[in-house]
């Protein structure tokens, strides 16, 4: 799946995971009712019938975080807050840095921050330290 154009009209894919796919299948059979689906190729459309905007896609996860749900330092949930959430999930799963760069379109280096430990992992690495001894 193309996930979006970026600089010199370059793009890049991204492999879904069979949940995300379903659901995007049938978004695509409901998305055919949507005004304006016939004409414009976006995968997302506003209520218009235009393409779904940036501010637009923020507008929904507001929406989606206004359930009382808590994401980032400030409680907003945000396409970023998804991002870094992904990444560093996929690390703590263990999956290689290399592989998460390559996911989330990062260098490896800028992929790296999202392996680093938190003070609870610093912490439990000492406490097996002192268990091994």
């Amino acid at each position: 799946m193309i996930v979006r154009y970026g600089k010199n009209g370059r793009y890049r894919e991204v492999p879904l995971h069979p949940h995300l796919r379903t659901a995007l299948d049938e978004w695509i059979i409901d998305r055919a009712k949507w005004p304006g689906a016939a004409e414009n190729p976006a995968l997302f459309l506003n209520r218009r019938g235009g393409r779904l905007s940036k501010r637009g896609a923020y507008d929904v996860l507001k929406v989606i975080a206004a359930a009382n749900l808590e994401f980032g330092r400030d409680g907003d949930l945000t396409p970023h807050v998804l991002r870094h959430t992904t990444g560093t999930n996929l690390v703590r799963d263990g999956e290689d840095i290399v592989t998460v760069a390559e996911i989330l379109g990062h260098s490896i280096e800028t992929a790296r921050r999202y392996s680093l430990p938190t003070e609870a992992d610093k912490q439990a690495a000492i406490e097996r330290l002192a268990v091994d001894e």
